[in-house]
């Protein structure tokens, strides 16, 4: 199936450039700049200081929330003083206690995984920062960042894309079809470090003004442009979490925590947990159970506060239920296809037939929830991560994972 790439901005384009202080950041806006477009350069305020100030040893520019924020903001109004680039610092502390740390906490605590980064993405850096741009006066062509990842057209319309068993397309249904050949988000040529998967949930209507520069370049390509051009970023260490692992108990401070039991898949009773937003599915360490061959968390139960263990063997399941869908241009699939699938960025992609999900009696889902069957069994499917199609290595949709089918 065909897609074409979009353009870049072209020399005179006016682009607004998200600036964390890091190196893929940094070095976006200056290869625009050195392009000829006019560069503005924006940064998030998400700090609201309401967690301690963490030791020294503690590397606060390897996370995205910390009081660090401040040491990064006076770096990127250094860089853009330097290279005559108009800067802002945009205010989203509200949106980001209320879309990613509010969420954070209530789907740990409901016994769900959350993928924080997405929701980020979504909500806050192509969400809150927009309007907060917006809401300043400035007017621009492009938004850009520092994503590995490409804004790609398809050639096709879109409701031929997703076919059925016997290869015949969809019924057109304008009512939901906002528009035949939406843009879309499509993997980095930098296979090591695409964040396609991180970005699924952008709508098709904003990333129409959304690039990434560095689509085409390595990692590797970047830090050696960026040293070539005396860039501080280059020497600074890469991101890793959204927030410190430190702060996780002081995050989930404002509620006790409730104890309950590890069972086994037979309801035995292994010992006591600490509180279900304390694991995930999959997590072996940390458990304090003994036992004879290793345990791994295979599910949580919320409403009776368990943690069931069981072997590795246990983790795999063959299908998946998802809902709260994101499709390109708002399309919905009415009958199933076939696509590669991922469950969380680190996992390979695997072929799976994705089809619509009738709910049984007193289920509910948020909008229409669809099946996703693996040709493979796959390990630690989490309810809360996200599972995101692709054909032709562009994302074709995707959801919120509800539950694993074992």
């Amino acid at each position: 199936m065909a897609y074409e790439d979009l353009p870049l901005p072209e020399p005179g384009d006016t682009v607004v450039v998200g600036l964390s202080g890091g190196v893929d950041s940094t070095m976006t806006a200056l290869l625009l700049k050195e392009r000829g477009c006019n560069v503005i350069g924006v940064t998030m305020s998400l700090w609201k200081g309401d967690l301690p100030v963490l030791p020294e040893e503690v590397h606060l520019h390897d996370s995205c929330y910390g009081p660090g924020e401040a040491a990064d903001i006076e770096e990127c109004r250094a860089f853009c003083a330097v290279h005559g680039i108009e800067y802002h610092v945009i205010d989203v502390k509200d949106a980001y206690q209320e879309q990613v740390l509010d969420y954070f906490k209530a789907e740990y605590r409901a016994g769900r995984t959350p993928n924080p980064c997405i929701r980020c993405n979504r909500f806050i850096k192509f969400g809150a920062l927009l309007a907060g741009i917006k809401k300043i006066g400035i007017e621009y062509d492009y938004f850009c960042t520092g994503h590995y990842a490409r804004i790609v057209r398809g050639t096709v319309p879109v409701e031929e894309r997703f076919r059925t068993a016997e290869g015949a397309p969809e019924e057109e249904n304008p009512a939901q079809l906002a528009t035949k050949f939406p843009a879309q988000i499509a993997c980095a040529s930098d296979t090591t470090k695409d964040q396609a998967y991180f970005l699924y949930r952008i709508p098709s209507d904003v990333l129409e003004k959304v690039r990434f520069p560095l689509s085409r370049h390595t990692k590797r390509e970047v830090y050696r442009m960026a040293r070539e051009r005396g860039l501080a970023a280059a020497e600074r260490a890469e991101s890793q979490d959204f927030i410190p692992p430190e702060y996780f108990e002081h995050l989930f401070s404002d509620m006790p925590s409730v104890p309950g039991n590890f069972i086994d898949l037979d309801g035995h009773v292994l010992g006591t947990h600490r509180g279900i937003e304390h694991y995930t599915i999959g997590q072996r360490r940390g458990l304090g159970v003994s036992s004879s061959a290793p345990l791994y968390v295979a599910a949580i139960d919320k409403e009776k506060n368990l943690v069931v263990l069981g072997r590795d063997s246990d983790l795999f399941c063959g299908s998946l239920i998802a809902d709260d869908m994101v499709w390109p241009a708002g399309y919905e699939p009415c009958s199933a296809f076939d696509a590669m699938v991922k469950i969380r960025l680190a996992s390979r992609p695997v072929p799976a037939r994705i089809e619509p999900y009738e709910p049984a009696d007193g289920e509910t889902f948020s909008g229409r929830a669809y099946r996703v069957t693996f040709a493979e069994p796959q390990r630690a499917v989490a309810p809360g991560q996200s599972v995101v199609f692709y054909m032709d290595g562009v994302i074709a949709g995707g959801g919120v994972i509800s539950r694993a089918e074992k």
